[in-house]
């Protein structure tokens, strides 16, 4: 399946939907997903190269955290959008298109991992992007001085030293939380637990990383990021 395509995402006749008053209503990201998956359901392969489109950078993204190599991430990446073609046809929407995704990639890349007797990576040493990690200007002012650009480091250090120190479980959910950008919901939905559990997880985690910060800020007791 050759997956290298430029098709365009604006969706002009599937992205809206008419209710029964006659009114045109912009339909959601998840109700264009679903409307892409159905399409593929009935045999449409141009509607799934849109979504390997949509999600392919989000997923490499994903399994970049697991997998050291970049032609390895690659083919995770790949085996995983072939996976969720195959088993397109047993999709029936209770979750989000890419909260499934996501589950497929992440037991992609732990078999890859598991096949190749290699570790995952730690989150210090991959890759980052402006997009998809911690915005270090949450914890101190934007300063373009040399100090400021030191102590900004530092802590950007310390949040992914501290990350990479976390319970599998704290880890996975914070990072879905603040570097996915997912809701509860969905995060709960993804880790297969209750949403309470997601929401303590998620707690733990921002007070071991507050923990290891708070030195290095001028923060009142009782403060987190």
């Amino acid at each position: 399946m050759d997956m290298s395509l430029n098709t365009h995402l604006n969706l002009p006749s599937s992205a809206i939907k008419k209710e029964q008053s006659g009114k045109l209503v912009v339909m959601s990201e998840k109700e264009k997903d679903n409307s892409l998956v159905e399409r593929v359901q009935r045999g449409d392969k141009v509607a799934f190269e849109m979504l390997f489109t949509k999600y392919q950078r989000r997923v490499s993204r994903l399994v970049a955290r697991f997998v050291r190599s970049e032609a390895e991430v690659e083919d995770v990446v790949q085996e995983s959008f072939i996976k969720a073609y195959r088993a397109l046809a047993k999709f029936r929407g209770d979750s989000a298109f890419y909260t499934w995704l996501y589950r497929i990639a992440v037991n992609t890349a732990k078999n890859h991992l598991v096949a190749a007797s290699k570790r995952p990576i730690s989150l210090s040493q991959f890759e980052k992007n402006d997009d998809d990690d911690f915005e270090e200007d949450r914890f101190i002012s934007d300063s373009a001085t040399p100090e400021a650009e030191l102590i900004t480091k530092q802590i950007g250090e310390a949040v992914n030293k501290t990350m990479d120190e976390l319970p599998a479980d704290l880890r996975e959910a914070i990072m879905l939380r603040e570097i996915e950008g997912m809701s509860y919901e969905d995060i709960a939905d993804a880790m297969g637990c209750p949403i309470g559990t997601v929401r303590s997880r998620i707690f733990r985690a921002r007070e071991a990383i507050s923990q290891k910060i708070k030195p290095m800020l001028d923060v009142g007791e009782g403060k987190r990021w």
